[in-house]
């Protein structure tokens, strides 16, 4: 497996590329801001053909460039139907600040062709089989995307593109619209903990992680690990 990708201009969003190797069909993640130009270079340099977009959730600085990627290789963008409002409205999920920073900055414009996805799903697509589970707390539609890894240059058992749930040393901010500090910690209980300590972790902002390290280390994480469970 191909993992490969670029950071964006703003706010230094992970977009990655995924293929079952070079010369294939790849998958795109969250194309954020001023990525199309390096995206390009990415592709051309790998000989890949995008057969889709993938969004962990529908923030601005994931979904940026969604439209002119999608529209220009006539190819479908799947987000989770809880946060397709902000494909159509990018200010549904913005607090007043960051509203007026972007306001009337950036031409944006919503792609044509939308897919939803549900948790549990597994998409086959691009010859890959991506796992989706739904993890809302940073937005209502946030998702994990989790694909087999043996054979990749990360040699682990299953590779997470986590979006804005989980960083490393950190987790998703949870007081824009949408977001929920409970419903976060639950998503990282039940989604997060019970992943295998060597998946690797590709997080929508910083460096790559695994959840054994995150485990460990991530304050969010070891409060959640040491917690004591309710009930019988």
């Amino acid at each position: 497996m191909l993992v490969t990708g670029v950071e964006a201009q703003a706010f230094g969003t992970n977009c990655y590329v995924v293929a079952a190797g070079p010369g294939e069909q790849c998958l795109i993640v969250d194309p954020g801001i001023g990525v199309l130009d390096r995206l390009d270079e990415v592709l051309a340099e790998h000989r890949l053909s995008p057969a889709a977009v993938l969004l962990t959730h529908g923030h601005l600085d994931h979904t940026f460039s969604v439209a002119p990627v999608c529209g220009a290789r006539g190819i479908t963008a799947y987000v989770h139907p809880a946060d397709l409002e902000m494909l159509a409205d990018p200010a549904k999920g913005l607090s007043m600040d960051l509203t007026q920073l972007f306001g009337g900055r950036l031409p944006y414009s919503e792609p044509e062709d939308v897919a939803e996805l549900t948790d549990g799903a597994t998409l086959t697509l691009a010859g890959l089989e991506v796992t989706v589970d739904h993890a809302p707390g940073h937005t209502g539609g946030s998702v994990l995307f989790r694909l087999p890894g043996t054979g990749s240059e990360f040699e682990a058992e299953q590779v997470c593109l986590s979006g804005d749930v989980l960083f490393a040393g950190s987790i998703g901010r949870t007081d824009l619209p949408g977001g929920s500090t409970e419903t976060m910690m639950t998503s990282l209980r039940e989604k997060i903990l019970p992943l295998a300590d060597d998946t690797v972790v590709l997080p929508g902002h910083g460096p790559a992680t695994t959840i054994g390290r995150e485990r460990a280390q991530n304050p969010y994480l070891r409060e959640l690990v040491a917690a004591p469970r309710r009930g019988l």
